[in-house]
């Protein structure tokens, strides 16, 4: 009997240890959730959610785990506020409006740091400034990728709205449709709709056949070229809102989980693609296998990525205080790798 118990004990330590190695050690030792429920866009962003959802990642912390989609930042905020969801993945700006709200937001990273195109019919233009005049199909307005259109513009002396006719559109597969159906000539767009769009067209491998769309302004080289800093913004990533903000070990755990997914669908892109194809409508595995070859995806704990989102906030705060809630958010904000 005590043979038997020691031998037990040592198999639970040894069990105990290899979670640690992983860091759920301690979502072992806490009761599990009955359930997690895990929020994006049709974004790459989302990616790395659905396949924590898809593969049990968080098994550990919950007897179930669900991947839902939203489809602009005005739902996105409802589930926010209405406490519709756990972990949602957010423009970065939002997730400081909202915390600075009071809405009880933590940021666990940042991962999406580049994946916004101007797409365009004529190949010449390269350059934001090789718009000017030309119509723009934008959506979401007054948030990402809006807000970093207007920035690139004022920074080089460009009235966003009188020096281009931007066209706003409610999201991005409006943007998208108008482009394909040929109703405009240029969209703003992001990964995998940039993808989507040039596999529909045919633009995207290159055949025989001349390519009818291409990348045209690649916004993060505006970034880095126009502020002098390295050629990526802190767009956006993911955020615990609600009751699992007080559990330390819950945030650790995805956030940890997070990194994993995303290194998964680095390495399995078309396989990734499949799985977010299963869960948002449009979206094929092939667009999506070539966004993420191209998007500058990387999950950065929110506090390294302090110094880079509070420069991309100050932007904000010098142009529009009100896309911030008014003000910078304070330390309790960044959560990731300590910040928790």
């Amino acid at each position: 009997m005590v043979h038997s118990l020691s031998g037990g004990l040592a198999t639970r330590r040894q069990a105990l240890a290899a979670l640690a190695c992983t860091g759920l050690s301690a979502a072992w030792a806490a009761p599990r959730l009955p359930r997690i429920t895990l929020a994006g866009p049709p974004a790459i962003v989302s990616a790395p959610l659905i396949h924590m959802a898809e593969t049990g990642a968080l098994s550990g912390l919950a007897e179930r785990t669900e991947f839902t989609a939203w489809r602009d930042p005005d739902q996105l905020r409802m589930m926010a506020l209405g406490g519709k969801a756990d972990v949602l993945a957010m423009p970065s700006n939002v997730a400081a409006n909202l915390f600075n709200r009071g809405a009880g937001v933590t940021l666990l990273n940042i991962s999406t740091w580049g994946a916004l195109w101007i797409v365009t019919r004529d190949a010449q233009r390269k350059a934001l400034q090789d718009f000017k005049g030309e119509e723009i199909a934008v959506p979401f307005r007054g948030d990402m990728p809006d807000i970093v259109l207007q920035l690139l513009a004022a920074k080089q002396g460009l009235d966003p709205l009188r020096d281009f006719r931007i066209r706003y559109v409610p999201t991005p597969m409006e943007a998208m449709q108008l482009l394909i159906t040929r109703r405009v000539s240029h969209a703003l767009l992001t990964e995998p709709g940039v993808s989507l769009a040039m596999r529909k067209t045919r633009s995207f491998p290159v055949g025989l056949v001349a390519p009818d769309l291409h990348r045209g302004a690649d916004l993060q080289q505006e970034w880095g070229r126009l502020y002098q800093r390295a050629p990526r913004v802190p767009q956006a990533g993911i955020a615990a809102v609600g009751a699992v903000r007080g559990q330390p070990q819950v945030l650790a755990a995805v956030e940890q989980a997070y990194a994993r997914s995303l290194a998964w669908c680095r390495n399995n892109a078309m396989e990734c693609g499949r799985m977010m194809a299963r869960h948002i409508d449009l979206l094929t595995p092939d667009a999506v296998a070539d966004a993420i070859a191209v998007s500058q995806m990387n999950a950065v704990p929110a506090l390294q990525a302090r110094e880079e989102l509070e420069f991309f906030f100050g932007q904000l705060m010098a142009r529009n205080p009100g896309l911030l809630g008014g003000k910078l958010p304070a330390a309790g904000f960044y959560g990731g790798a300590g910040g928790v």
